[in-house]
């Protein structure tokens, strides 16, 4: 196999685009299905009338979660950096763990589309929406902008094409195809596409790590041996250390990437807005524990398709770390050492697939935060009509795609799952502080709140500006700049614990008293779910 900068030498570009465009074709056919059986209401749109079962909902979970990020960004990180990138795999996972035993059923209980209805239950509801607003759009361009540029770093494998214009072409036809998605089937098309999507990954993962330890006797030793033969790194690749061992900085960067990824999950707002799908505090647990079954395999089916990169693609790490999309290319390369042009173009398609589905939640999440809490209940003082609200819903998707769209051409060439984990840091810098404190104290206020959340995102954003992220080194996303006076990559060892901090202090140091029996039905309505059916249905 030959990689040149243009592509994969032997690749069929019409057979690749043929296959995407059949996935395509036949997930706006679902959409187009389901959306004629949906109403125009709110409740509909945003959260598909609460009418999907646990596992379902548990599967669309894992669509949502399964993002470019665990599909392209995990096996390149594995596949260069061995044990090391493996640690994405395992931070994500146990993040589950957390949003399980803390938010999932207690926010299925308390609110109805949004983060900003949970915390305006017992708070001044505008300051509070405003800020659940803000912090919900800053996430989602965050993770957007990750999958917009795996798009773009995979479609140079896909065509052979070169260039920054045709590889922001691309990212501009994903949008494209996923405002479709949004603006026709709204949150129940949506869910359907990530049900199609998540079952084609986990099947496209299978099918890979049987071939790849087919090809060694199914001896996964013999696998990993190979690896390591082929790697530059040596033993070292299957050895802790490799990217976060090397030094002091390095170490307590990988601390703090482990706090953003265990952490963040429980924070952002797409995965939070799922627990309103399902029509019982039940039904939503159940979700989470089909997600992370789902979830968990995906993550072992990685680190085989990762390492079998490693050790199959001819010239193994150097050639993925310069092919088109760099680490994002591991496991396409993988797909066409192991099967040809054929496997390359399914598996290339998955992965759009993957991207498709997973930047139409964080759109309709988006857009649904900003017509729900900040127009029609900021601006219209909840005096809007669903109607309307649905209304300016689809015109907020626009200009979210838009946006993602930007920044995803900004951001081409760039690790996927590391800017995943960025959007990680700022979930559980911004949010999560907020979601437990209002959940589990109650003498926690309006004020608190807002320091929490503005406070928590304004540092992590000021941090990541100012880290190795963005300039200072050659993988930056300005890497001939260096204004980087942070020296940790991931934000979040710091930031989240400040956010904690100030959602404190702004509790204590304020005069504002907690409205101590809104706090208390709160408690009721978390723990028991008693009056979240008629919040639903209204």
């Amino acid at each position: 196999m030959t990689v040149l900068a243009q592509g994969i030498v032997g690749s069929s570009p019409v057979l690749n685009i043929s296959i995407f465009a059949a996935f395509v074709v036949v997930t706006l056919a679902i959409v187009l299905y389901v959306s004629r059986q949906a109403t125009r209401s709110a409740s509909d749109y945003y959260v598909a009338g609460g009418g999907f079962t646990g596992p379902q909902n548990g599967l669309a979970i894992a669509g949502d979660y399964l993002s470019a990020a665990s599909f392209l960004g995990i096996a390149g990180a594995i596949a260069v950096n061995g044990y090391d990138g493996f640690l994405y795999s395992i931070g994500f996972l146990v993040a589950w763990l957390v949003a399980l035993l803390l938010v999932a059923e207690l926010l299925r209980n308390t609110g109805k589309f949004t983060m900003g209805d949970v915390l305006a239950f017992r708070m001044r509801r505008e300051p509070v929406r405003a800020a659940a607003a803000v912090s919900t759009l800053a996430v989602s361009l965050f993770y957007l902008i990750a999958q917009m540029a795996g798009a773009g770093g995979l479609v140079a494998l896909l065509l052979n094409v070169s260039g920054a214009f045709a590889q922001g072409l691309v990212v501009a036809v994903v949008g494209v195809v996923m405002l479709i998605y949004v603006l026709v089937g709204g949150m129940r098309g949506t869910t359907w596409v990530q049900i199609v999507k998540a079952t084609l990954l986990i099947a496209g993962a299978i099918v890979m790590t049987v071939w790849a330890l087919a090809l060694f006797g199914f001896n996964l030793s013999a696998l990993l041996g190979e690896a390591a033969s082929k790697s530059p790194d040596g033993q070292a690749l299957l050895e802790p250390g490799l990217q976060y061992g090397t030094s002091t900085t390095t170490k307590l960067d990988f601390v703090s990437l482990s706090f953003a990824l265990v952490l963040g999950t429980a924070g952002l707002p797409h995965v939070l807005m799922r627990f309103y799908t399902v029509p019982t505090a039940k039904e939503a647990r159940k979700s989470v524990e089909w997600a992370i079954w789902l979830i968990g395999l995906f993550y072992l089916l990685s680190l085989v398709i990762g390492y079998g990169a490693a050790a199959m693609v001819p010239g193994g790490a150097e050639t993925i770390s310069n092919a088109p999309g760099e680490e994002n290319s591991a496991a396409p390369l993988l797909a066409f050492t192991l099967g040809g042009p054929i496997l390359l173009g399914v598996i290339s398609a998955v992965a759009f697939a993957t991207i498709l589905a997973v930047v139409a939640g964080l759109t309709i999440t988006a857009s649904a935060s900003f017509a729900h809490d900040v127009y029609a209940n900021i601006i219209k003082h909840g005096q809007l009509d669903p109607d309307g609200e649905v209304r300016v819903a689809r015109i907020t998707v626009l200009v979210i795609g838009a946006l993602a769209i930007v920044g995803g051409i900004a951001a081409l060439g760039q690790n996927i799952a590391f800017l995943v984990a960025l959007a990680f840091a700022v979930a559980a810098s911004a949010n999560l502080p907020t979601i437990l404190y209002s959940l589990f104290w109650k003498r926690f206020n309006t004020t608190g709140a807002l320091w929490s959340m503005y406070g928590g995102l304004s540092i992590c954003l000021v941090l990541i500006i100012f880290s190795p992220a963005v300039s200072g080194a050659e993988s930056a996303m300005i890497p001939s700049a260096d204004f980087a006076l942070f020296p940790l990559k991931n934000p979040g060892l710091v930031s989240i614990p400040l956010s904690f901090l100030l959602g404190y202090l702004g509790t204590v140091l304020s005069k504002e008293r907690a409205d101590e029996d809104k706090a208390a039905e709160m408690e009721v309505r978390s723990l028991t779910g008693t009056g979240v059916e008629k919040a639903i249905s209204h």
